[in-house]
């Protein structure tokens, strides 16, 4: 294809059809197109079978067909010890002391929009394009970059790129993020004759693509995680957990009772090695206290400011009305004006203002349990 604006692009391709139509889309706009895979482990490494992840040879494979057949260079970049550094152990270190992570975040925030986009800076490209659903524009009232929900509700992303700052955001486009329809994508992907056009999309962590979590860690660290009690209401003892890492909040399957009505985990406590099981109706919170807050639509409010926003205190949580307080370490209160089921420490929260992203930051207590 033919080049008119003299900018380039770096394209961030999975071997997926979302990066491969963000290609074509930045093509069409007359960019120079470069495209790159992130390799971040090696399936030995994670201890699963060499064609059951993301970065999967046959992964590779597609993105390098899509390159090819879009007249694209095409790079293969390792970022094994930074994904392993930032990802990894971020993720094992967080159930470790009882929390559940988000490792697509960590990833986003780490790898993509920061060492990729390290290496768009140094090939002079002028920005970086994922397969993202969701948008970005320039507010010239606030003269701020701002994060917005992609047009297609259900395949809105802007949860997991609550982290990006203003120079990334600056310097990132999501061509996908105006597309209402997932079909439109796949059918332009076809109009192209490319290999991926009706290849699934991926569902789970790319290093734990089985979801058991537990395993995996006991893989990586060499160690075990020993057994405690299920302790349920009025601190009756219930049975053996295999391990506090196999559990998170709310979860009620998987825990091999037999019990005379449902139980949920409310509580992992770490101290004296037991998980606290209760009925659903005390999951319920009200508040939640967030860490690690990342300001977008707006600079950062002074102590005491009461924002009232919609949030969301996980990616598949319903949005919900909320109050947010910043309180005099940076840190941000959340109040729901209803209580929320299972808000979990690890999780991200992330505030709403319409289609515009406030902001996110790490859930670090709940409150009003």
């Amino acid at each position: 294809m033919t080049q008119e604006t003299g900018k380039k692009a770096l394209i961030a391709m999975s071997g997926g059809v979302d990066s491969s139509v963000a290609a074509i889309l930045m093509q069409k706009e007359g960019y120079e197109c470069i495209g790159v895979t992130m390799k971040l482990y090696s399936n030995e490494e994670v201890g699963i079978p060499k064609d059951h992840s993301c970065c999967s040879l046959e992964d590779v494979e597609d993105a390098r067909s899509v390159a090819f057949r879009l007249g694209m260079r095409y790079y293969v970049m390792n970022f094994r010890d930074d994904f392993e550094k930032q990802v990894i152990r971020r993720f094992v270190h967080a159930y470790e002391i009882g929390n559940t992570p988000n490792p697509c975040i960590d990833c986003n925030r780490y790898m993509k929009f920061e060492k990729l986009y390290e290496r768009a800076m140094q090939l002079e490209c002028d920005c970086i394009v994922t397969g993202h659903y969701a948008r970005i524009r320039f507010d010239e009232n606030t003269k701020r970059w701002q994060l917005l929900r992609g047009i297609n509700r259900s395949k809105d992303q802007s949860y997991v790129l609550c982290f990006m700052t203003q120079d990334e955001l600056a310097h990132t486009r999501f061509p996908l993020g105006e597309y209402g329809d997932k079909e439109e994508v796949r059918t332009l992907a076809q109009e192209y004759g490319l290999v991926n056009a009706r290849k699934h999309d991926s569902q789970d962590i790319c290093f734990v693509p089985d979801g058991d979590y537990a395993s995996f860690i006991e893989r990586y660290t060499g160690r075990t995680y020993p057994e405690g009690d299920f302790v349920g209401p009025g601190e009756t003892i219930l049975g053996r957990h295999r391990g506090i890492i196999r559990y998170t909040i709310g979860q009620r399957k998987g825990l091999g009772l037999a019990l005379p009505a449902p139980l949920y985990v409310k509580e992992k406590d770490l101290t004296n090695n037991r998980v606290v099981l209760a009925p659903e109706r005390d999951l319920y919170s009200r508040g939640l206290i967030a860490e690690d807050f990342n300001w977008i639509s707006i600079e950062a409010p002074k102590p005491g400011t009461l924002l009232h926003v919609t949030a969301k205190p996980r990616y598949r949580a319903k949005e919900a009305q909320a109050s947010a307080m910043v309180l005099e370490d940076g840190r941000v209160e959340l109040l729901f004006s209803e209580p929320q089921r299972a808000i979990t420490c690890g999780q991200a929260v992330v505030l709403y203002d319409g289609e515009i992203v406030v902001g996110g930051g790490t859930i670090a207590s709940v409150t009003d349990r």
